[in-house]
């Protein structure tokens, strides 16, 4: 059985697993970012520097790898046609939600940098650890293939 990736199966996962540690590395510095962020006084110059900062990880990182990460996972997901199996579909939901997720970090970070302080930093310290999770569920899934 050959799926539409052919002999670039193996190739394209393993470019899909790569490029979401990027994804989740920058789901893991942006929060971490706005608590720096959150400190400082609005409208300083180390606000102004964390503004920058953000936007830089925002533009560089994290949305390029969202959206490599997303073409790639439904490449793989789909060469073979999508299976019965319920991991599989049970991690493409945990995608989803980890996108909504990203979504409203990037909308955080841009009120932010508007000057708006909309979370305070502690709880922002407890947003920050949302990617650890998903990484620990979805990387299970895609190894134990439990169900």
């Amino acid at each position: 059985l050959v799926g539409w990736l052919g002999a670039a199966y193996m190739l394209v996962k393993a470019a899909h697993a790569v490029v979401t540690f990027f994804w989740i590395a920058g789901l893991f510095i942006l929060p971490r970012y706005l608590v720096h962020q959150a400190s400082v006084p609005v409208g300083s110059d180390e606000d102004m520097n964390w503004r920058e900062r953000t936007a830089r990880v925002r533009r560089i990182i994290l949305t390029p790898s969202l959206v490599v990460t997303w073409l790639l996972g439904l490449a793989v997901a789909t060469s073979y046609g999508l299976s019965a199996a319920g991991w599989i579909h049970t991690k493409i939901f945990l995608a989803l939600l980890l996108s909504g997720y990203h979504g409203w970090m990037v909308g955080l970070s841009k009120k932010m940098a508007r000057g708006e302080r909309p979370v305070a930093e502690r709880r922002l310290r407890l947003w920050n650890e949302v990617p650890a999770l998903f990484t620990i569920l979805m990387v299970s899934l895609a190894i134990l293939k439990p169900f």
